[in-house]
């Protein structure tokens, strides 16, 4: 059973919760293989495909039961012109190799592992390697040395981050930011049904709500209040903040209240395919959505920077790739599941299989503290 402790949980930032549950049989792979080099620096597929086997449990876990799928069907259906197997490969390999590109520029930003660093790195790879039998550490290429370059890796990333967003403008003026506030009415075509579903509404029914849509915009028009208006006409008054490159919840709704100048005005009925829109300009300046807008301005020109300068390192380096290598990662085949528990139990409750053909049907445990894969 493979099983990620504390120390090895808290170092991985790349946001691994701790444990790979191991499906099927993967054969034994040269870990020492060169898969691809980044500049003059080999990548083994021994760390590939332990962080490839990392990154498929994270979808297997999360994304295939969102899918309705199983992960092996999962990996097979076909998107972009490659099956989902194949996009994500290319994603985790770009990914690595990012993560080696950085490794090699943290020395310009005066980013070293700490000693202390360095001995919890070694700790939780010596840990992880006592912790796990030798089938499952084969299946994920687990070993002491791939674990300790792979936590060195996502440990100096986590640490170069930061500085790497560093020094961009932080200074956002309320123009550039600048979001408005409203309350809108949606006077929807459907409504419910006893079994859940949308039941279309008559042409008559359509034409009595456009009546009390006309209503309510001009109720509010004459000084009403549009939530009691509303609510007197059995619906109900939304607020939202918005600016002219929002696009939901409609188009239209948010270009007629943002061409209002005046805070109070009204809108007249706005039909949609689906219903009706009647909506009340309340602030030309939302201050609190405003600064908010401009954290994430902020925040959009730090991950900027961060991608211009990961995009500057690649354009000036060599990186190749060994096809041939890198298709002995088969996600197909394998099935990798993150847990959450000591126990070995998946985080959305499914019977984990082991690497022997045994089950662990416990109930899942959301503590995320520890976690184990088989």
């Amino acid at each position: 059973m493979i099983r990620f402790g504390k120390k090895a949980a808290v170092l991985t930032a790349v946001g691994l919760l701790g444990t790979a549950g191991v499906t099927g049989c993967s054969g034994s792979i040269d870990t020492d293989a060169v898969v691809a080099t980044v500049g003059d620096e080999e990548i083994t597929l021994g760390i590939a495909n332990f962080y490839a086997r990392m990154m498929q449990g994270q979808y297997e876990t999360y994304y295939a039961s969102m899918m309705g799928t199983t992960g092996e069907e999962m990996w097979t259906q076909e998107v972009g012109g490659q099956t989902y197997e194949d996009s994500v490969k290319d994603s985790t390999m770009e990914m690595l190799e990012d993560l080696y590109l950085i490794s090699q520029h943290a020395s310009e930003y005066g980013v070293t592992l700490s000693d202390e660093e360095k001995d919890a790195i070694a700790d939780a790879a010596k840990q992880f390697d006592e912790d796990n039998t030798a089938d499952a550490k084969e299946t994920v290429s687990g070993y002491r040395k791939d674990v300790e370059k792979y936590l060195e890796l996502v440990t100096i990333q986590s640490r170069m981050e930061s500085k790497m967003m560093e020094g961009v403008d932080e200074e956002v003026s309320d123009e550039e930011a600048a979001q408005k506030a409203m309350k809108y009415v949606y006077f929807s075509y459907t409504t419910p049904d006893e079994s859940g579903s949308s039941t279309e509404l008559s042409d008559e029914e359509k034409e009595a709500l456009a009546a009390d849509a006309q209503t309510l915009a001009d109720r509010v028009a004459a000084g009403e209040d549009i939530s009691e208006a509303a609510e007197e006409l059995g619906q109900t008054a939304y607020d939202l903040t918005f600016d002219s490159e929002s696009t939901g919840p409609d188009e239209e709704l948010i270009a007629a209240v943002d061409a209002i100048e005046t805070e109070g005005e009204v809108t007249a009925p706005i039909e949609t395919d689906g219903g009706i829109y009647v909506a009340q300009l309340t602030s030309l300046l939302d201050r609190d959505a405003t600064d908010q807008k401009k954290e994430a301005i902020v925040q959009e020109r730090r991950q900027e920077q961060y991608d211009s300068l990961l995009e500057e390192w690649r354009d000036a380096t060599d990186i190749k790739v060994d096809e041939k290598t890198w298709n002995k990662v088969d996600f197909e085949k394998v099935g990798v599941t993150i847990t959450t528990s000591e126990t070995g139990e998946t985080t959305d409750g499914a019977t984990d299989s082991t690497a022997d053909g045994t089950t662990d049907d416990t109930e899942p445990d959301a503590s995320g503290e520890d976690a184990a894969a088989e």
